[in-house]
């Protein structure tokens, strides 16, 4: 798939197609860490910006503001909100030619998803690369521990219905059409787009692989509307989630 292309032709609809992960936080986590890492006298990078809804939080809280996306589409609509400190860089976090001016802080927002897994490694890498020694930086990845979660769930609110997984509709398991090398890997299919999604395990390996050490893993959790219409009353917490990273360059 060529990612460019692809988040060219989402940006008109960004904002009904793409979870506001920001907005979606219910525990508040990014305001959070954001805040603590504020500091009007140093520089952030928003790797992988989209349509800056990140923007709000991150402009306020440093001198300079640096969002980078693939997309020049989402890229001009970010552009429309106005923050003098914040200047947009079209860039492919994969390429190993990226040269952007290292950050004192990084913010990385669900754009580890790349089916190809190894490329995750290179934007990984290069938001490495783009940090200043011993910055900080922060980000939220899928959780494939989530997706089983929400699978189970379904599958328990069927039963309560009285219905028999085996006669559970095929179209409730499409996220797992993948082949088993691809599930085994976490691609999971999201509304036809193939989606890379973490272990914590393995968060834990990458990121060391990378060169960062982890300070924090913790989830965002959403409601269950972001899975589910009309979810029933009973299905409370544990909540679907992605996972949080904070880390440190080293």
């Amino acid at each position: 798939m060529n990612e460019e292309v692809h988040w060219d032709g989402i940006a008109p609809e960004y904002t009904e197609e793409v979870l506001n992960v920001y907005e979606a936080d219910q525990k508040g986590i990014l305001k959070k860490y954001i805040g603590k890492y504020a500091d009007r006298n140093k520089t952030a990078t928003d790797f992988g910006c989209g349509i800056g809804n990140g923007f709000p939080i991150l402009a306020p809280a440093f001198k300079q503001v640096l969002g980078t996306d693939i997309s020049a589409e989402c890229l001009n609509i970010a552009k429309k909100r106005g923050y003098k400190n914040v200047q947009l860089k079209k860039a492919d976090l994969t390429s190993a030619r990226l040269k952007l001016p290292p950050a004192d802080f990084g913010v990385c927002i669900n754009v580890l998803l790349l089916p190809k897994v190894d490329e995750n490694r290179k934007i990984l890498r290069n938001v490495y690369k783009s940090l200043k020694p011993n910055a900080s930086a922060i980000f939220v990845l899928p959780a494939m521990e989530s997706i089983l979660h929400t699978g189970w769930s379904m599958m328990e609110w069927y039963k309560k219905e009285g219905i028999a997984v085996k006669d559970i509709p095929k179209h409730e398991f499409s996220a797992f059409k993948a082949a088993k090398p691809d599930l085994l890997q976490g691609i999971i299919d999201i509304q036809g787009v193939p989606t890379k999604h973490y272990l914590q395990t393995e968060i834990e390996v990458l990121f060391s692989e990378a060169g960062f050490k982890i300070s924090t893993i913790d989830k965002i959790e959403y409601a269950w509307e972001t899975e589910f219409d009309h979810p029933p009353e009973w299905l409370k917490a544990p909540y679907p989630w992605d996972w949080f990273v904070e880390c440190r360059k080293v």
